[in-house]
């Protein structure tokens, strides 16, 4: 309205109506200034913009990014959530299993950006921003590739409950180690319980898999 005010001034009290005639109105530098304003005006009124509620804020700002077998994820989970339970039930990544609930059985190990972890005693809040990859997508690796081939060569699984852990702490001891000893193999598996006693054929499948490895 400054630039309405600025221009040629129009005496609209001269004429009954309160305005100049139609052909005088149109042609003046005023309405022509008038019209770019409204135009402006209307062009800034239009543009589309979402509207986040504030709860909806919240909760965003609430959430815990991080990439699950190459993709990226969120969770809406509490900090405190074991991961394991993130993974199973938020990701619909069921593979990774709850056997003791306190990090002494194995089942339940992923990877950690490439460190094997018990996600039944990690809390979502340490995934933050971190790669996580569970038995759904260590096939990606060329060690979890190797390793599968293995077990199923050398039919290590009875009831099976525990390998997708076996394979995840036998993954990791790969991709640091590729031809590890004996002794190497039964470090990095001995934190891994088998009630079906399978040790010897995992261990059998894990030298296997070391010597395919290229």
């Amino acid at each position: 309205m400054a630039a309405v005010a600025n221009a040629r001034t129009i005496d609209f009290m001269a004429f009954p109506s309160g305005r100049s005639p139609r052909g005088d109105f149109e042609n003046s530098t005023a309405t022509a200034l008038l019209r770019r304003t409204k135009s402006r005006c209307r062009l800034r009124a239009c543009k589309p913009k979402r509207k986040i509620s504030l709860p909806e804020a919240e909760e965003e700002a609430k959430m815990v990014s991080f990439v699950l077998n190459g993709k990226q994820v969120s969770a809406r989970s509490e900090d405190s959530t074991p991961l394991l339970w993130v993974i199973r039930d938020e990701m619909k990544l069921t593979g990774t299993k709850f056997g003791c609930g306190a990090a002494l059985c194995g089942a339940c190990t992923v990877h950690v950006n490439g460190q094997p972890a018990r996600s039944c005693s990690t809390p979502l809040s340490a995934a933050a921003g971190k790669r996580i990859t569970t038995i759904e997508g260590i096939g990606q690796t060329r060690e979890g590739r190797v390793l599968q081939e293995a077990w199923v060569a050398n039919d290590v699984s009875q009831c099976g409950y525990c390998q997708p852990g076996q394979i995840m702490s036998a993954a990791a001891l790969l991709a640091k180690v590729k031809r590890p000893t004996d002794a190497e193999i039964e470090s990095a598996m001995n934190g891994n319980v088998c009630r079906c006693g399978t040790y010897n054929r995992i261990s059998l499948a894990v030298r296997q898999a070391s010597r395919n490895l290229k």
